[in-house]
């Protein structure tokens, strides 16, 4: 790879621009919504518009790969899930193989949950691109098909052969992703070297960054049921045990007001920090005003960067997330729930063992129930679970995106982790034997699942040419 070959892709990006954008505003404008059901014609249409954009660009052996019906709960019982887009640009047998992989579903947004622009309209104002997916994930999605079509228009070979693996599931769990990368391993993906993914951001706003961790996720739910319906509680206050109480007792026993996780044997099972791991947080670019601004409050629990950083990434926490069954609206109804459900997660790391975290949350919470006493009824169970990931932020693929974010922004990037779950990463790594790279696109203040989403311009055309870059420096690299 020479110099020159990477000038000539990055002038063609910048001669681009305008269609780069222009295909963005297409991808933004399909409400490609996958936890609604009214719209999953609409997630299904935008698969459609991938193929197409994929067969314009030179792709072969395009196939929708479609998954069957969409388990409970739903309301369709015959509701199909959308299906996998798979593509394919090279078949060279001297060249290293890089799957790409993307979702083109988003979060739900409506204007009237606080946007200030249409959400399924792409607005550039103030150099920022603003739509519903335009940084999770159409942006980066969208950004690698202008990286092979800035590659084609400016007549420079790929210099890997690439498999795409676009799914529209991925806001709602990736039903049936899983499956179909096993069924696949040695089919359509036989030969992958390597799995890129694009759906994670930079820790802050000023410097690009390399993500080799994830948190995992455990999701639990506390069901209390008590009278046979809701009572009135002029009535029955004072002379029934009230679900709603047990469980508010039960929920404060998780967790204290400093994040602490209160439940025995958890934070034994979590890894030492080596010297090694606890060196690459030293020269990372954050501090608490970055928390602060992020968060939009005061309200650290923690104030140095070392702290801040590991209690979001390799530390487990414990989160409360709401409950089901209690009057929520406005106004004052005075009643007594029958059943309530307490709803809370466990962000799990390193060495975390996911069966014995369960019993160990099970039995937790059915011993704190017990004390209280009640005659009501408690179940815990688990929802789902996604475990955590880590890689080897120095192999061949993470040394190559080093040296492409290097040549695009001037900087080494910094290695992070992440505090969310990407559950679909460890199941590639771990089905198709191979490297993860997670490589982001967009900024730490984007805004994905929030209103107002953005992708900064300069991060979008920057994004499309680290991308190719990417390509480059890792097909030139001597090993995996």
């Amino acid at each position: 790879m020479s110099q020159t070959t990477l000038e000539t892709y990055f002038s063609k990006v910048d001669e681009l621009k305008p269609a780069f954008i222009q295909r963005l505003s297409d991808a933004v404008a399909i409400p490609s919504v996958s936890s609604d059901e009214g719209l999953r014609p609409q997630v299904v249409e935008m698969a459609h518009y991938l193929k197409e954009q994929l067969a314009n660009l030179g792709a072969v052996d395009i196939e929708l790969k479609e998954l069957g019906t969409q388990p409970p709960p739903v309301i369709n019982s015959t509701l199909q899930l959308p299906p996998v887009v798979l593509s394919r640009f090279g078949k060279d047998p001297s060249k290293k193989t890089v799957l790409i992989y993307g979702h083109y579903d988003v979060q739900p947004a409506l204007l009237e949950d606080g946007w200030n622009t249409n959400p399924f309209e792409l607005v550039l104002k103030d150099d920022k691109l603003y739509g519903r997916g335009s940084t999770d994930d159409k942006g980066p999605v969208i950004g690698w098909l202008n990286a092979i079509e800035a590659h084609r228009n400016a007549g420079i070979e790929l210099p890997v052969n690439i498999v795409t693996c676009f799914e529209g599931m991925e806001e709602s769990g990736s039903l049936g992703l899983d499956e179909l990368i096993e069924q696949e391993r040695d089919a359509y993906f036989k030969g992958v070297d390597a799995v890129c993914i694009s759906d994670n951001y930079w820790l802050g706003t000023k410097k690009p960054v390399l993500t080799y961790g994830l948190r995992g996720c455990n999701y639990y739910q506390v069901s209390i049921k008590g009278p046979g319906a809701d009572l009135h509680s002029g009535i029955f206050g004072g002379v029934i045990a009230e679900p709603m109480t047990d469980l508010v007792r039960v929920l404060a026993t998780l967790v204290n007001g400093q994040g602490e996780i209160q439940i025995p044997g958890i934070m034994e099972m979590v890894a030492p920090v080596t010297p090694e791991e606890e060196a690459l947080y030293k020269d990372i670019d954050f501090d608490v005003s970055d928390l602060t601004a992020a968060s939009g409050s005061n309200t650290a629990l923690y104030q140095s960067k070392k702290d801040i950083l590991m209690h979001r990434w390799r530390f487990p926490s414990l989160s409360i997330h709401g409950v089901e069954g209690a009057f929520s609206s406005g106004g004052a109804k005075t009643v007594i729930p029958s059943k309530v459900i307490g709803k809370f997660s466990i962000r799990t790391v390193p060495n975390i063992e996911s069966a014995k975290l369960d019993q160990i949350v099970i039995d937790y919470v059915n011993a704190e129930f017990a004390k209280l006493g009640s005659p009501n009824t408690a179940t815990c169970e688990l929802i789902h679970d996604g475990a955590y990931w880590v890689s080897n932020p120095h192999n061949a693929s993470f040394t190559a995106a080093a040296k492409a974010t290097k040549a695009v922004w001037g900087v080494e990037p910094d290695l992070t982790r992440e505090g969310g779950s990407i559950p679909i990463t460890l199941s590639f790594e771990e089905k198709l034997k191979t490297s993860v790279l997670l490589l982001p696109m967009g900024r730490g203040d984007d805004g994905a699942h929030s209103i107002n989403e953005k992708v900064d311009m300069s991060n979008y055309i920057g994004g499309i040419k680290t991308l190719g870059a990417y390509l480059h420096y890792y097909a030139a690299s001597d090993t995996n």
